[in-house]
């Protein structure tokens, strides 16, 4: 008889597979996929200001609006007086050019990165998805050494030059936009979307498109979009992953956000998206289509990649772990909040829900003098712009910093003590309006946290009809 014998790794096979994984991060890839995106993504924010100045929106929300909606923990935050926020801006496009030029690369980065996250949490009105996304990329942009190849700090300091770079840096990136795109599908699979809503509503006031107007205007076409967003969130990563079906899933995606930039105008965020789909190609496929970078003989890398410490090793290591384990829990925590996201929106933000929810609301402050019992209303447009208006009384949380801030007006006046009251009614999806908030509930006494805030009251009609 002959005896055999099984080989096992003296770690322990699970073991042995960890050690693996983790030497794989460090293995050198191509720089060239990296590099062009550091370019575009530099482009995309000067272009992003450029916008600002173009449209006079600096003016409009960071300099002659009277309150701002803080958000929570960063209450501290200020715009910057008299023209600050126009110095500002302009720092940030010509920070947005250093980095697209790599030019003193690692101050620029992390300057950039700064200056976005400030002009990001100065407004809670003002937050979209695709701007905490941005301020993401530029923070992970600032760690990784994207300017060691076609950039100014390269050509000045050769010894900086590298053909390669980290794998870990690579698979960052594309896992930071795998987890948007699959924390999107995930969100789209509730009732609401799942029978049409809103996206009914949206194609239908977009009837009047040439070509394809009529169709919106379908119940064909409430499925087709509804479904097919769902399938494009969920499946695109996957079919990015693999080589057989990259090329097919890249044209996917070109025409989904090609269509979301034409018909729902989301500002840099198709185009955002679309540069970051193009890392899930080979790392040298800039060279292979000759794009600013020489080709090589089977995609060989020629220069030596930088020498990196087990000590600096193991910091990555334990950055990626924490980093990776705030990006998926944070989407998640709306689940510890009682009753719909949609219509509490406990938990709403940097969850990656985009364009789920169409929310008509109104709000109307009261305040009360409790020593004479005289009750007014209180005029909020004196005291917010008109898209601060509108958006108010979506929010609960806005409503429960507006109050404070009256509060605090009206004791400014000479009332001792004052009560702020609400009457806000909001119609969610199409659903008849109803109250958003406790009317009788003194929202000046309310202290602003984390917790379940029971003045919220519940859906009344959870599904729709």
């Amino acid at each position: 008889m002959t005896k055999t014998t099984t080989r096992t790794h003296p770690q322990g096979g699970s073991d042995f597979g960890l050690r693996r994984l983790r030497a794989r991060l460090f293995e050198p890839v191509d720089i060239a996929s990296i590099a062009i995106f550091r370019m575009s993504f530099g482009l995309i924010l000067f272009w992003e200001v450029w916008r600002f100045f173009e449209n006079d929106w600096i003016r409009k929300f960071y300099i002659v609006r009277k309150f701002y909606f803080n958000y929570f923990g960063f209450e501290w935050i200020h715009p910057w007086p008299g023209d600050g926020m126009y110095l500002h801006f302009v720092a940030c496009a010509v920070l947005a050019l250093c980095v697209m030029t790599g030019f003193l690369y690692r101050i620029s980065s992390w300057l950039l990165f700064i200056g976005l996250a400030f002009w990001f949490l100065l407004d809670e009105t003002r937050y979209l998805n695709h701007f905490y996304l941005t301020v993401l990329l530029a923070f992970l942009m600032a760690l990784i050494p994207a300017h060691r190849a076609k950039s100014f700090d390269a050509r000045i300091r050769p010894k900086l030059r590298s053909d390669t770079i980290p794998t870990w840096c690579v698979w960052l990136l594309r896992a930071q936009v795998g987890l948007v795109y699959i924390y999107a599908g995930v969100a789209k699979l509730n009732g609401d979307w799942l029978r049409g809503e809103p996206i009914r509503s949206w194609l239908t006031r977009r009837n009047d498109y040439p070509l394809i107007g009529p169709w919106l205007d379908t119940e064909a076409a409430v499925w087709i979009f509804g479904y097919g967003g769902i399938i494009i969130d969920l499946a695109v990563v996957p079919a990015l992953l693999w080589r057989k079906t990259r090329g097919w899933a890249f044209a996917v995606c070109v025409c989904f956000h090609v269509l979301n930039k034409w018909m729902f105008n989301i500002g840099i965020f198709p185009v955002l998206m679309l540069a970051l789909t193009l890392l899930f190609f080979p790392p040298d496929w800039p060279r292979r289509v000759g794009l600013f970078f020489r080709s090589q003989r089977n995609s060989r890398i020629r220069s030596k990649p930088p020498v990196v410490t087990l000590r600096k090793q193991r910091l990555t290591e334990a950055f990626l772990a924490i980093y990776f384990a705030i990006q998926v829990l944070v989407p998640l925590r709306h689940f510890l909040y009682p009753g719909s996201v949609h219509w509490t929106e406990e938990g709403h933000r940097f969850s990656w829900h985009m364009m789920l929810r169409q929310k008509h609301a109104t709000a109307s402050f009261y305040a009360t003098d409790p020593q004479t019992g005289k009750t007014w209303k209180v005029n909020h447009r004196d005291y917010l712009s008109s898209v601060q208006s509108k958006r108010v009384g979506r929010w609960p949380d806005m409503c429960l910093q507006f109050a404070h801030f009256l509060a605090d007006e009206l004791k400014k006046e000479g009332y001792d003590e004052i009560e702020i009251r609400v009457k806000a009614s909001a119609s969610l999806n199409g659903r008849e309006d109803q109250h958003l908030i406790d009317p009788e509930t003194d929202l000046s006494k309310v202290p602003r946290n984390l917790h379940h805030a029971d003045w919220i009251l519940p859906l009344e009609n959870p599904r729709l009809k």
